[in-house]
């Protein structure tokens, strides 16, 4: 009768000590000594749609700063395996053109699963323990998609390259066209009514390699945007629309801005 009562007894400590491990947030990668360039502004275009020129003339005014390479540091919750675990994050872009993830997700702070992940000179790559993949179609697509979502973090990107275009819906939807080699990809782009920031971008995106994989609706949303130059706090989530809900928040904790990044962008790790 004792050894029925202990064997679960022990199996549900062991799982509580578990889960516990999961909740404990890692502490925070310390940030590359790099020197930040300087940032030039821009003025913000004629012409845009109503919805897109109220956006950032709220959040920059006449101008807005030229985003040439950026480095965010921060910390997340994701929920991979249908399991949350808290992770630390950097993400190195150089905009537009190229960008590398790397993300350690951590059991009572301690690295357990680390992940490089990104698209360089058009070639995307997958490095972690669960699997790898290079230059796949499906990844391809959804690591450039990935590339101009972020941008919703040094949002002037999406006016400051010339192979970006905005076309109007309505008063609070726009449609963003991005590069994808030589084609394109598209964002609905929708505004909060009342603040005029943007809410969330919508597009269709593969989640999965390989072929006979159909695209999802995967949903951003940016919580508030980094000021220029500042290491302002900002926050973001992702969804894919037939979980229903987030499967990852992100929040920022510092961004460093036009530094060389040549270098670690194509390294691996930190």
């Amino acid at each position: 009768m004792n050894k029925v009562i202990v064997v679960p007894l022990g199996i549900l400590t062991f799982l509580v000590v578990v889960l516990a491990g999961f909740r404990v947030k890692p502490a925070a990668f310390v940030p590359r000594a790099l020197a930040e360039g300087k940032m030039e502004q821009i003025a913000i275009p004629q012409g845009l749609p109503a919805p897109v020129e109220r956006y950032y003339k709220t959040i920059f005014g006449d101008t807005a700063p030229k985003v040439e390479t950026v480095v965010f540091y921060g910390r997340c919750r994701i929920k991979p395996f249908g399991l949350w675990m808290h992770a630390r994050f950097v993400f190195i872009h150089e905009a537009g053109r190229n960008y590398r993830h790397y993300i350690e997700a951590t059991w009572f702070g301690l690295p357990l699963l680390k992940v490089n992940e990104g698209i360089v000179d058009g070639a995307s790559f997958f490095e972690a323990p669960i699997g790898k993949s290079h230059d796949d179609p499906n990844t391809n697509q959804g690591a450039n998609l990935a590339l101009w979502a972020e941008a919703g973090w040094f949002p002037s990107l999406w006016i400051s390259d010339p192979r970006v275009e905005w076309k109007a819906v309505d008063e609070n939807t726009a449609l963003l066209y991005v590069p994808y080699g030589d084609d394109r990809e598209t964002f609905v782009v929708r505004f909060d009514p009342k603040s005029g920031k943007v809410d969330f971008l919508e597009s269709m995106r593969y989640r999965e390699s390989g072929e006979g994989k159909k695209k999802i609706l995967w949903i951003t949303r940016n919580e508030s945007a980094p000021k220029s130059g500042s290491s302002g706090l900002a926050t973001g989530t992702a969804t894919w629309m037939d979980q229903g809900s987030p499967w990852a928040y992100f929040t920022l904790e510092k961004a460093i801005y036009n530094a060389d990044v040549s270098e670690f962008l194509r390294g691996r790790g930190l």
